[in-house]
């Protein structure tokens, strides 16, 4: 493994049809040198296709990884895996330490050498410390009142970098939020939701491109003021006000107590950024990136260039500010490239835009390194001043670029001008999006955030690990250590990243932490989680029932009658 990875999730690609060529039985060990340590045994299920996680939520770096195939079914003695996937992150220092300062590493600095690693250790915290201190005095000043306006604030901007070591930090943040608020809307819209139709319209999108049927266009059409003297939503309540409105599902009984709502929300996210790669797009907002289906990427959505319903994207945009300021989630794949621009940050092209599409990253820098023979050979006069965007349009670089043939003088402007091309390719849609965040967000809190947490706090934590889940936890009248709970925490361990993502989904209306579950026994002694189902008699019983309802449970059905109404 690199130095400095943490794997997050190391998953195999499998097929049933493989026979007894299909693995049965996975073990994986990790450390170093002779030194491995068995981390996971995991069985596969017969009849899997697709991608199966043998190990997750490693917390340190491991040099190496071994997996070893145990079983094959039916007692094969070869085995075919059909591929390998693995999610990492950089391991991160935390803080300073002593030994950073020993003297390998003071080569530059020749003068501190001869100091020992502790007394510049405990220097450096002094100065850190005065650094903080500075930094929280000044902080307060550069951060304005509430303002709609773009660009306002670029001197906070200057020392982004250094935002996160300060204390004041999160309750300026607050306060913005604060002072931003309005009052509770004197009424609740209630929106007449056919997920019928929905369902229908996901399932071949190329029979209405109008795209009215959609859970989202419903939402839209349903929040539109009936009359003139009706107000528009302004998504700026207080936090406790978490249901921005109440849900009727056609067809499906349902007294709306804010589960219907997060479904709504939960749907239109589904539609704007769909979790599967296969599916077509139910809508025109955004497009898959060319990394999708890449084993070494993940998987995004930009701003469609061609899409140009902004005031759509403004909505959009506004839906973001809410559930930043709020409890819920929009659940959108966007990459960094997208969420630096929305917050104000610099985009850089060897930095953030190998996430869009890492092919064309590639391709430009050999380029630029090519010599002339190879440039002329592989090129000719074929290499025209065009580049393909996100959508699959064809642009021309400069006018008249589709008959220009670049020579290999030209070669770094071309390089240029496609690299500009590609940065800007959704820079109206994403400006649309940012006019209609910040009318719900100060733009000081934007500047306060790094983009990362700006994402987080809009889509929620897309890791959703069996501890986290216990923390989340609310017990009642029931003792954690209770053997029906830990036949569901057994049963929840087996589970995917996306098994547990659906499971919660259907147990809370949210697909992402962080999301309260509260565990409570019935007046019959059985485990009931939000009233939803029983917890059965065994881990294996519990993991069967569980999965089934978070893959096939998605509609709210009671014994009403869908007709009463």
């Amino acid at each position: 493994m690199k130095r400095g990875t943490i794997v997050n999730k190391l998953m195999l690609m499998v097929d049933s049809t493989d026979d007894n060529y299909m693995p049965k039985r996975v073990t994986v060990f990790g450390g170093e040198g002779d030194g491995l340590k068995k981390l996971s045994d995991v069985t596969l299920d017969d009849n899997l296709i697709g991608e199966i996680c043998v190990l997750e939520d490693m917390t340190s770096h491991l040099p190496i990884i071994e997996i070893r195939i145990e079983e094959c079914r039916d007692e094969g003695i070869d085995v075919r895996i059909r591929g390998l996937k693995i999610k990492s992150s950089c391991e991160r220092d935390l803080g300073l330490n002593a030994d950073v300062f020993q003297s390998s590493n003071l080569v530059r600095f020749p003068r501190l050498q001869g100091n020992s690693p502790d007394m510049l250790y405990r220097r450096t915290l002094v100065i850190q410390r005065l650094f903080i201190t500075l930094l929280d005095s000044v902080l307060p000043h550069l951060v304005p009142a509430w303002d709609y306006s773009l660009d306002t604030f670029n001197q906070i901007k200057t020392i982004k970098q250094f935002l996160l070591l300060s204390k004041r930090r999160s309750a300026l943040i607050t306060q913005c939020l604060k002072d931003s608020e309005t009052s509770k809307p004197d009424f609740m819209p209630r929106l007449y939701i056919n997920r019928r139709l929905a369902m229908e319209h996901r399932d071949n999108p190329s029979l209405d491109p109008s795209c009215k049927n959609a859970v989202f266009s419903q939402v839209f059409e349903g929040l539109k003021p009936s009359d003139k003297f009706e107000k528009t939503l302004d998504y700026r309540w207080p936090a406790r006000y978490d249901q921005w409105w109440e849900c009727k599902f056609i067809a499906e009984g349902i007294i709306d107590q804010g589960g219907g709502f997060r479904d709504s929300l939960a749907d239109m996210s589904e539609e704007l950024c769909p979790s599967s790669a296969e599916c077509a797009m139910p809508l025109p907002f955004f497009c898959r990136t060319s990394n999708q289906g890449a084993f070494e990427a993940r998987d995004y959505y930009v701003p469609n260039p061609s899409c140009k319903e902004f005031h759509k994207f403004e909505w959009i945009g506004q839906l973001m500010g809410a559930a930043l300021r709020g409890k819920d989630f929009l659940v959108l794949a966007l990459p960094g490239l997208v969420w630096k621009q929305l917050t104000g940050e610099a985009v850089h092209w060897n930095k953030d835009f190998p996430a869009v599409d890492s092919v064309l990253v590639n391709f430009l820098e050999a380029m630029e390194h090519m010599d002339k023979e190879t440039f002329e050979f592989r090129f000719g006069e074929d290499l025209v001043y065009t580049t393909l965007l996100s959508d699959g349009q064809m642009v021309e670089l400069i006018p008249g670029g589709s008959n220009i043939s670049v020579c290999y003088e030209d070669r770094s402007k071309f390089i240029h001008l496609v690299q500009k091309a590609r940065l800007e390719e959704s820079k109206q849609q994403i400006t649309a999006m940012q006019a209609g965040l910040l009318k719900v967000v100060p733009q000081a809190v934007l500047d306060l955030l790094t983009w990362q947490e700006a994402e987080k706090k809009v889509c929620g934590d897309p890791e959703i690990s069996v501890d986290a889940l216990k923390r989340l936890t609310h017990y009642e009248d029931l003792e954690p250590s209770n053997i029906r709970v830990q036949y569901l925490w057994e049963a929840l361990t087996n589970f995917t990243n996306e098994d547990r993502s659906r499971f919660l989904r259907f147990i809370t209306g949210r697909s992402r932490l962080p999301a309260p579950i509260y565990i409570f026994p019935d007046k019959q002694g059985s485990v009931l989680i939000l009233f939803f189902f029983h917890l059965f008699c065994s881990a294996k019983v519990c993991e069967e029932k569980l999965r089934y309802a978070a893959y096939n449970c998605v509609a709210i059905d009671t014994d009403m009658s869908p007709w009463e109404e």
